[in-house]
């Protein structure tokens, strides 16, 4: 082996400040421009959204080595990724607003068994996208539904309908009536047969 082959490969072809800035500034863009772009990226990754989340990877690649293919180079930029991430998540954990700017807050897609066609819309679901989501958490339909919540990460959170005290109450007395009166028949009809 000799001396040029590990000077290429470990010695930095970028300046170590601008090694740093690069990976700084293409995840502050990628962080805006995924959060512009919706959550669908996040949670529900149909085949064109997986190809865009992975050709973006390549296209940002150069913006963050630059010209400097060196394993120390690529340490650097990728160290820089995960600082820069750790930094990011115990900043937003510390501050819930900030958090809330950042994440975005959740968006109600069902709400009392009814459809926010609106919500849908701003957040580019369609209804049978919605009912596929609803089938994979165990709904057979949306009208078993109470309430749909797509959080910040993109994920969908399913609430099943629950009869109401009053309405479990009310078909608990008419059950009894029912058996009442059946009781009724039955004494009368005894009684018809003896006289």
């Amino acid at each position: 082996m000799d001396a040029r082959m590990w000077t290429d490969m470990f010695a930095l072809g970028l300046p170590v400040l601008e090694k740093i800035l690069r990976p700084i500034i293409v995840h502050v863009f990628l962080s805006v421009g995924l959060r512009l772009a919706g959550k669908r990226q996040l949670a529900q990754l149909e085949p064109f959204d997986l190809v865009v989340l992975l050709t973006l990877s390549n296209t940002v690649q150069n913006a963050i080595i630059g010209e400097d293919n060196s394993v120390t180079g690529g340490l650097l930029g990728a160290a820089t990724l995960l600082v820069v991430n750790a930094l990011v998540a115990r900043v937003i954990f510390a501050r819930p607003r900030l958090e809330r700017l950042v994440e975005g807050d959740p968006v109600v897609l069902i709400d009392g068994g009814r459809l926010q066609a609106d919500a849908l819309h701003r957040e580019l679901i369609t209804q049978q996208e919605l009912e596929v989501a609803a089938h994979r958490q165990g709904f057979d339909s949306l009208q078993q539904l109470d309430r749909a919540v797509r959080d910040p990460a993109g994920t969908v959170f399913f609430k099943g309908r629950h009869p109401a005290p009053e309405d479990t109450r009310h078909a608990e007395v008419l059950r009894r009536l029912d058996a009442l009166q059946q009781e009724m028949t039955g004494l009368r009809a005894a009684l018809g047969t003896r006289s």
